[in-house]
């Protein structure tokens, strides 16, 4: 069973404070290293321009700045507690950037207490990012169930409940750049991918 949650706006809720404590705290980043990243961190300010009209500028104590390595590096510095957290319900985690993932495995006689355990590991991973100022997105979390093609018919067809939502699992996921499919064959990914090629000869040959 593989739970792919879906944060809103990850990046843009990162708060600079927690951040840099955490840094310090849990790994040991102190003088010049920590002044460095406070210097990266703060005294950026944003504002809003339509066409010659630009707004005041206003300061951005939230975020961390998109499109450099540091990004996602400290993202998930950031988050690296809800790994553990995860790790605690007897499930695996994988983090990459914004996208958290979480896997678990059971027998099929066991489906009902593998979707329990996720249930409860979401209720403490929504409570965890709402005390971290990060938002988790019930409804557009993605449950898919992976078993061979000669087991799909063991493939359980309910609800999971995410939070107060009840999530319908699907067939096929896309998970960083690559289509998943429930018979852990690669048909979709194919598909899309040939999809892709043909646009693209179609383009050439005009």
């Amino acid at each position: 069973m593989l739970v792919l949650l879906d944060l809103s706006a990850a990046f843009d809720s990162v708060d600079h404070d927690t951040l840099l404590h955490r840094l310090q705290k849990s790994y040991g980043l102190n003088g010049q290293v920590i002044n460095w990243f406070k210097s990266y961190l703060r005294g950026r300010v944003q504002h809003v321009r339509l066409s010659a009209t630009s707004s005041l500028p206003s300061g951005v104590d939230y975020g961390l700045p998109q499109g450099s390595v540091l990004g996602p590096i400290l993202f998930i510095l950031y988050t690296a507690e809800l790994l553990q957290l995860i790790k605690r319900h007897q499930l695996t985690p994988h983090a990459y950037a914004d996208d958290t993932q979480i896997y678990g495995f059971c027998r099929p006689s066991d489906v009902d207490g593998l979707m329990s355990r996720v249930s409860a590991c979401i209720d403490e991973v929504s409570a965890w990012m709402k005390a971290n100022r990060l938002q988790l997105k019930h409804a557009k979390t993605e449950i898919i169930w992976f078993l061979s093609t000669r087991r799909q018919h063991q493939i359980p067809n309910g609800l999971v409940r995410i939070g107060s939502t009840l999530v319908q699992p699907v067939v096929s996921v896309r998970d960083l750049g690559v289509h998943l499919d429930a018979d852990v064959t690669t048909t979709t990914h194919i598909t899309a991918a040939v999809r892709s090629c043909v646009a693209v000869l179609r383009k050439i040959s005009e």
